[in-house]
């Protein structure tokens, strides 16, 4: 699908970011105010709590989405619109628990979640810059030798998309830069507009009959065979109940909270670049991403903009300055950049477990509660795989998806909720200084 070129539509409800100043569709939905009965209800309207939606409407389920501020106001609509194959990082270290088959399943679903994707927006016409094509970036040369056994595992995998290696000679043909000894394309992979994209789901959420509410912050739920969840002004009873908050779940369910870190995350966007200065930094438009801990990710909006991210915190502080924080590496990548202008700078909570793996499953002493968190991020296409998912087990088809992910264990993160973020930030700290030694 081609990108093409909108004009903003300022969206001041949501969370201040290039993504909002670009929406191409105004959606408002009300508060909750009374009370409302439903087969499920979801809290979450983001793209996790929007795709299990989806699902269980299209399977004849009653829906009623809660959505504490508005839809997409969380990582969902903040995002770096990377959408990339895969979910978790080296899926191997499951085996003992769920077996070799097992892990292919996992690394055969992280293919199938992309697919996903690209599906919901071709059946609803989601108009979101869909653009396919990302670049895997080398820092060293042992990230390129890893390359080439990445590549080796998806065909053997029987991945149907073009991927090909670059050597350091050949970089100059997807990015402007000197920083990369290597690469590896993926033409299954590609970017987007992630509010757009959220806001194309909300609205084929609602024509498929899902009652949505926005402003309905969930301060209280009883659990049972009904569950009862409260909002200020009104209460859902529900057969079934989604937990899709992710690093914004707070103490609402303080079990699935400790199993998830809240970790702040960075984007700029600069001023509209010359076609032909957009073409000499990103030659084919694709998404770029390179292997360090505080890793670099970037690609041109369809209004041929820089959107450059990174910087992953976990100490829970915010830089004051998100621009000054992240220009000066964006100027690392691309010196040539200094007399352009930031026009946007923002951030947003991303949700990181410690196994890195996306937790999908079930409460054990609450069965008809059901949860997905901890895109650790691959959040764009790991939600939408956690949304079939879902919708498979709470209408109670067979899922081997869904019961891999529920058979692994999740470590609740140590030191509660006030010290897990500093010790994390240590042990990050640690393995930065291992990668400059």
């Amino acid at each position: 699908m081609n990108a093409r070129v909108h004009q903003p539509v300022h969206s001041p409800q949501h969370a201040a970011s290039y993504y909002a100043a670009s929406c191409n569709r105004q959606l408002a939905y009300p508060p909750l105010r009374g009370e409302v009965r439903a087969d499920v209800c979801i809290v979450g309207g983001g793209f996790s709590g929007l795709n299990s939606a989806i699902e269980l409407a299209q399977k004849g389920f009653s829906v009623v989405l809660l959505e504490a501020h508005k839809i997409g106001w969380g990582a969902s609509g903040r995002n770096g619109g990377q959408l990339i194959r895969g979910v978790g990082h080296g899926v191997e270290q499951f085996e003992p628990v769920i077996g070799a088959d097992g892990v292919r399943e996992l690394k055969l679903m992280g293919l199938e979640a992309v697919e996903i994707v690209r599906r919901r927006v071709a059946q609803f016409n989601i108009d979101c810059d869909l653009t396919w094509g990302y670049c895997d970036l080398a820092n060293k040369p042992r990230d390129l030798a890893g390359f080439a056994e990445d590549a080796a595992e998806l065909r053997s995998l029987g991945y149907r998309h073009e991927l090909r290696l670059l050597q350091p000679q050949q970089m100059h043909e997807v990015v402007g830069s000197n920083r990369y000894v290597g690469g590896l394309i993926d033409m299954g992979s590609g970017h987007l507009h992630p509010l757009n994209l959220a806001l194309g789901e909300a609205a084929a959420a609602q024509a498929l009959g899902v009652q949505l509410f926005e402003d309905s912050a969930v301060t209280r739920i009883d659990y049972g065979p009904q569950v009862k969840v409260h909002t200020a002004q009104g209460v859902v009873r529900a057969t079934n109940l989604v937990l899709g908050c992710n690093a914004y779940l707070g103490d609402l369910n303080p079990t699935l909270g400790g199993k998830v870190l809240p970790a702040g995350s960075y984007i700029i966007a600069t001023e509209p670049l010359a076609e032909a200065e957009a073409r000499a930094i990103i030659p084919q438009n694709m998404a770029l991403c390179d292997q360090r801990v505080a890793l670099d990710y970037y690609r041109l909006s369809a209004d041929r903009r820089l959107l450059f991210g990174g910087a992953c915190h976990y100490s829970g502080r915010d830089p004051a300055d998100i621009a000054g924080y992240m220009r000066p590496k964006m100027l690392e990548v691309f010196p040539h950049l200094t007399d352009v202008k930031i026009d946007y700078q923002w951030g947003g909570m991303i949700g990181i477990g410690a196994n890195r793996l996306p937790q999908i499953g079930r409460l054990k002493d609450q069965a008809n509660v059901f949860y997905a968190q901890a895109y650790s991020g691959h959040g764009v296409n790991a939600t939408h795989l956690a949304g079939k998912l879902l919708g498979e087990a709470i209408a109670g088809q067979e899922s081997r998806g869904f019961d891999l992910f529920a058979r692994v264990p999740h470590m609740t993160f140590p030191g509660g909720k006030y010290l897990r973020s500093p010790l994390l930030a240590m042990g990050m700290a640690w393995h930065r200084l291992k990668e400059l030694l």
